[in-house]
């Protein structure tokens, strides 16, 4: 595999799985997509850490074919002292990236944990560590579902960012002017880090629509009803999903968006395909 990295600056999310077969798999999706050169692949972390051994043994498998590789970390339900020791752990493995992340309290969790916003993860990732990690936080372009509005949600956003970030990766979206506008107001705070939009690739609506209402991301009126009429033929929701998402990514990069980070639900070929239709 070449060392030079995809010109439009890609990335992907995958999930721990779950089963010997699902992690087969997994790794089979890997050295698929990485053929397209990312800049790095990130693996995901439930709530209150519930997958932290999971997410550790798959950020191993997954960074050995060199490629960076970024595990999830959330505070939410986690003391100092685990945090530390997680940092320590990913050192001496040669992890050097992070996606820092508030986390959300799972159900029966009586506590919060010592570390309440994202915020605090990044002073404490930096008061432990230095400038050992790259660390991105997350970002929500239509605001997090839990903000009070959007211009709140901003000013929470800013304060990670001046916490230590070294750059921020989207919710995803389906509306472009949702993220170049998100981009203005931060920059307008002062907030200067690359902002990566995350892209999620259409295959299954019913999903799409459950997940999407869950956190907070817009389905555009217009697409519901396309995705709607299309009704079990999954090959026209594919089709029809990959020119759609195909678009925006092409909109994004045109208006000076510094990348594009996938979340794969650990599939190649609906990405692929995706990526495929770029052109710098």
């Amino acid at each position: 595999m070449s060392s030079q990295q995809h010109p439009l600056g890609i990335s992907f999310e995958f999930f721990p799985p779950n089963t010997d077969a699902g992690r087969d798999k997994l790794m089979l999706v890997r050295d698929e997509l990485a053929t397209r050169n990312p800049r790095f692949f990130s693996v995901t972390y439930g709530a209150g850490g519930s997958t932290q051994a999971r997410t550790r043994d798959t950020v191993r498998t997954v960074s050995q074919n060199g490629i960076t590789t970024a595990p999830h970390l959330s505070c939410i339900g986690s003391e100092k002292a685990q945090l530390r020791d997680l940092l320590s752990q990913y050192r001496e493995e040669g992890i050097n990236s992070l996606v820092a992340l508030r986390g959300d309290m799972p159900s029966g969790m009586g506590s919060i944990g010592e570390l309440r916003y994202a915020n605090e993860l990044v002073e404490f990732i930096r008061d432990e560590t230095g400038d050992h990690f790259n660390i991105a936080v997350a970002a929500y372009p239509e605001s997090h579902p839990q903000a009070a509005n959007l211009d709140k949600d901003i000013e929470n956003f800013a304060r990670k960012m001046k916490a230590g970030a070294d750059m921020a990766i989207t919710q995803y979206f389906f509306t472009a002017d949702a993220y170049f506008n998100f981009v203005d107001k931060v920059r307008a705070l002062g907030v200067e880090q690359p902002i990566i939009p995350g892209i999620m690739p259409i295959t299954n609506y019913t999903k799409l629509a459950r997940f999407s209402d869950s956190c907070g991301a817009e389905i555009p009126r217009w697409m519901r009803k396309q995705l709607e009429s299309y009704g079990d033929d999954s090959e026209a929701i594919a089709k029809f999903g990959t020119e759609a998402v195909s678009r925006l990514c092409q909109r994004l990069l045109d208006g000076g968006a510094p990348g594009l980070h996938f979340y794969t639900l650990n599939q190649a070929a609906p990405v692929l395909k995706v990526v495929d239709n770029l052109v710098g």
